[in-house]
Protein backbone atom coordinates (compact mmCIF):
# COMPACT_ATOMS: atom_id res chain seq x y z
CA UNK A 1 0.00 0.00 0.00
CA UNK A 2 2.95 2.41 0.52
CA UNK A 3 3.47 2.17 -2.80
CA UNK A 4 0.57 3.29 -4.57
CA UNK A 5 1.65 6.50 -4.81
CA UNK A 6 5.01 5.99 -6.56
CA UNK A 7 3.24 6.10 -10.40
CA UNK A 8 1.96 9.75 -9.45
CA UNK A 9 5.12 10.77 -7.73
CA UNK A 10 6.97 9.64 -10.90
CA UNK A 11 4.59 11.80 -13.22
CA UNK A 12 5.48 14.57 -10.61
CA UNK A 13 8.52 14.49 -11.14
CA UNK A 14 8.68 14.44 -14.70
CA UNK A 15 6.53 17.02 -15.57
CA UNK A 16 8.94 19.24 -12.90
CA UNK A 17 11.82 18.62 -14.54
CA UNK A 18 10.39 19.31 -18.10
CA UNK A 19 8.91 22.99 -16.57
CA UNK A 20 10.16 26.22 -17.40
CA UNK A 21 10.11 26.74 -13.70
CA UNK A 22 13.43 23.92 -13.99
CA UNK A 23 14.34 24.58 -17.39
CA UNK A 24 14.52 28.16 -17.88
CA UNK A 25 15.02 29.35 -14.61
CA UNK A 26 17.34 26.78 -13.20
CA UNK A 27 15.17 26.88 -9.69
CA UNK A 28 14.87 23.24 -8.03
CA UNK A 29 11.71 21.02 -8.02
CA UNK A 30 11.60 21.89 -4.47
CA UNK A 31 11.69 25.33 -4.93
CA UNK A 32 9.28 25.45 -7.75
CA UNK A 33 6.83 23.36 -5.15
CA UNK A 34 6.60 26.98 -3.04
CA UNK A 35 4.08 29.55 -2.80
CA UNK A 36 6.29 32.20 -5.51
CA UNK A 37 7.26 29.78 -7.75
CA UNK A 38 4.11 27.26 -7.75
CA UNK A 39 2.21 29.63 -9.59
CA UNK A 40 4.16 29.45 -13.12
CA UNK A 41 3.82 25.56 -12.88
CA UNK A 42 1.84 24.19 -16.06
CA UNK A 43 -1.26 23.07 -15.00
CA UNK A 44 -0.71 19.86 -15.62
CA UNK A 45 1.84 19.96 -12.82
CA UNK A 46 -0.61 21.67 -10.73
CA UNK A 47 -3.05 19.14 -10.92
CA UNK A 48 -0.54 16.61 -10.49
CA UNK A 49 0.51 18.02 -7.30
CA UNK A 50 -3.27 17.89 -5.98
CA UNK A 51 -3.45 14.45 -6.84
CA UNK A 52 -0.50 13.25 -5.03
CA UNK A 53 -1.39 15.41 -2.02
CA UNK A 54 -5.04 12.62 -2.15
CA UNK A 55 -3.22 9.73 -2.45
CA UNK A 56 -0.93 10.26 0.36
CA UNK A 57 -4.12 11.49 2.53
CA UNK A 58 -5.71 8.20 0.97
CA UNK A 59 -2.67 6.21 2.86
CA UNK A 60 -4.27 7.50 6.17
CA UNK A 61 -7.67 7.76 5.73
CA UNK A 62 -9.60 5.01 7.64
CA UNK A 63 -12.06 5.17 5.27
CA UNK A 64 -9.78 3.05 2.61
CA UNK A 65 -8.22 1.28 5.11
CA UNK A 66 -9.34 -2.19 3.44
CA UNK A 67 -9.76 -0.92 -0.20
CA UNK A 68 -6.68 1.20 -0.80
CA UNK A 69 -6.17 3.83 -2.95
CA UNK A 70 -7.73 4.02 -6.33
CA UNK A 71 -5.05 3.19 -8.93
CA UNK A 72 -3.83 6.06 -11.10
CA UNK A 73 -4.92 5.49 -14.72
CA UNK A 74 -3.30 8.52 -16.41
CA UNK A 75 -2.32 7.06 -19.67
CA UNK A 76 -5.85 6.56 -21.36
CA UNK A 77 -6.72 10.31 -20.05
CA UNK A 78 -3.80 11.43 -21.34
CA UNK A 79 -3.87 10.27 -24.56
CA UNK A 80 -6.83 11.16 -25.65
CA UNK A 81 -8.69 8.19 -25.42
CA UNK A 82 -12.33 7.30 -24.11
CA UNK A 83 -12.72 4.08 -21.29
CA UNK A 84 -16.56 4.19 -22.34
CA UNK A 85 -18.41 3.58 -19.30
CA UNK A 86 -17.57 5.69 -16.13
CA UNK A 87 -18.51 3.08 -13.48
CA UNK A 88 -17.80 -1.13 -13.41
CA UNK A 89 -21.64 -1.75 -14.34
CA UNK A 90 -22.29 -3.38 -17.51
CA UNK A 91 -24.73 -1.03 -20.04
CA UNK A 92 -28.28 -0.90 -19.56
CA UNK A 93 -28.62 -2.25 -23.33
CA UNK A 94 -25.87 -4.26 -24.14
CA UNK A 95 -26.63 -7.76 -24.79
CA UNK A 96 -30.47 -7.25 -24.43
CA UNK A 97 -31.59 -8.82 -27.61
CA UNK A 98 -32.59 -7.61 -31.26
CA UNK A 99 -33.35 -3.87 -30.67
CA UNK A 100 -32.62 -1.13 -32.28
CA UNK A 101 -29.12 1.05 -32.44
CA UNK A 102 -30.79 2.96 -28.96
CA UNK A 103 -31.33 -0.36 -27.47
CA UNK A 104 -35.36 0.37 -27.64
CA UNK A 105 -37.66 -1.68 -29.26
CA UNK A 106 -38.26 -0.49 -32.67
CA UNK A 107 -42.21 -2.14 -32.88
CA UNK A 108 -42.97 0.10 -29.43
CA UNK A 109 -41.28 3.28 -30.69
CA UNK A 110 -41.38 5.67 -33.49
CA UNK A 111 -38.95 8.42 -34.72
CA UNK A 112 -40.26 11.85 -34.95
CA UNK A 113 -38.91 15.81 -35.40
CA UNK A 114 -39.56 17.99 -32.69
CA UNK A 115 -40.76 21.54 -33.35
CA UNK A 116 -36.90 22.19 -32.74
CA UNK A 117 -35.75 20.27 -35.90
CA UNK A 118 -34.54 17.75 -33.12
CA UNK A 119 -35.33 14.16 -33.89
CA UNK A 120 -36.32 12.01 -31.03
CA UNK A 121 -38.53 8.99 -30.20
CA UNK A 122 -41.92 8.60 -29.02
CA UNK A 123 -44.62 5.18 -27.65
CA UNK A 124 -46.84 4.90 -30.74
Amino acid sequence: MPSSCKDIRAALATCLQQSDCVMVHRNTPADCLRPPLKDTLPTQCLQLIRGYGECKRGLVDMRKRFRGNKPISTSKELEGESGGQLYAGKSAYEGSGPRGSDGRDDAEYEKYVRNDGIEDVRKK
